[in-house]
């Protein structure tokens, strides 16, 4: 039996994840937190009664294995190095960590002999788009990625649009793309060493993402959508049961697929 805490346990995959633990066999929640945690809002969300509920991180005691993670940008840090810290695999699913951050927290889980997966993207599309754009990549070094997501998303750029382009970047020949002059700032998006990022926000998405490569006399677009957010849950159960193969702090689902 793989036992989960659950931090963000209150958001909308918080949720699902909940609901998806609680119906398997192999795993359960011993804990859940959040800052505005209580045994009311805790019975009212579906953690079941024997399960401990905390609102305070450093009052977390409890035995489990998997610390899961979907809270905020402002808070992922201090959560990962926390679980990392009290010996819990941190399965992350809140995206904003900075590279240095991510680098710390990898020399800590290395120091720690505690793994773990930072997971920019659950879904096993969003992991398959990142692969076939990385490979595309070698043949057009001409690209641009586009995410988008519901307006309450906390982040822009998402972590998996980064990620896609930190890929792309690492097998593609690097140059400036195109010469226009931008007439009104920030129109051509972010720029990752030339590659052009643009999030777009609105009601009615949920997780989608595009990533358009040009040639000459030819295009090719390759393209996710997840259209509810159960569709991340096959990763999140897969995360769970695999995390413990890795012996250090890793980054992407493709790493236990």
């Amino acid at each position: 039996m793989i036992k989960v805490i659950i931090a963000g346990f209150r958001g909308a995959m918080g949720q699902q994840a909940l609901q998806m633990i609680n119906e398997q066999d192999n795993m359960e929640v011993v804990a859940v937190y959040s800052p505005s945690a209580n045994a009311d809002n805790a019975k009212q969300a579906g953690v079941a009664a024997d399960a401990q509920v905390f609102n305070h991180l450093e009052k977390i005691d409890v035995d489990a294995d998997v610390w899961l993670d979907f809270t905020t940008p402002t808070a992922v840090f201090e959560n990962t190095k926390f679980a990392i810290e009290h010996g819990y695999q941190p399965v992350i699913g809140t995206t904003g960590l900075t590279d240095q951050q991510e680098a710390e927290l990898m020399d800590l889980s290395s120091a720690k002999k505690v793994g773990g997966l930072i997971v920019p993207n659950f879904s096993l599309s969003a992991v398959l788009l990142m692969k076939f754009s990385e490979e595309a990549a070698q043949y057009f070094s001409d690209v641009e990625v586009i995410e988008m997501h519901h307006e309450d998303k906390k982040d822009a750029p998402s972590g998996t649009a980064l990620m896609t382009a930190k890929r792309i970047d690492k097998v593609r020949q690097a140059h400036e793309q195109g010469d226009s002059k931008e007439t009104m700032p920030g129109v051509r998006g972010a720029d990752l060493d030339g590659i052009r990022i643009h999030a777009v926000r609105l009601p009615g998405y949920v997780a989608h993402e595009q990533v358009l490569f040009g040639g000459e006399g030819e295009a090719l677009t390759i393209r996710q959508d997840s259209f509810n957010r159960s569709s991340f849950m096959k990763g999140v159960q897969l995360a769970i049961e695999k995390v413990h193969t890795v012996d250090k702090l890793t980054i992407g689902l493709e790493q236990v697929m």
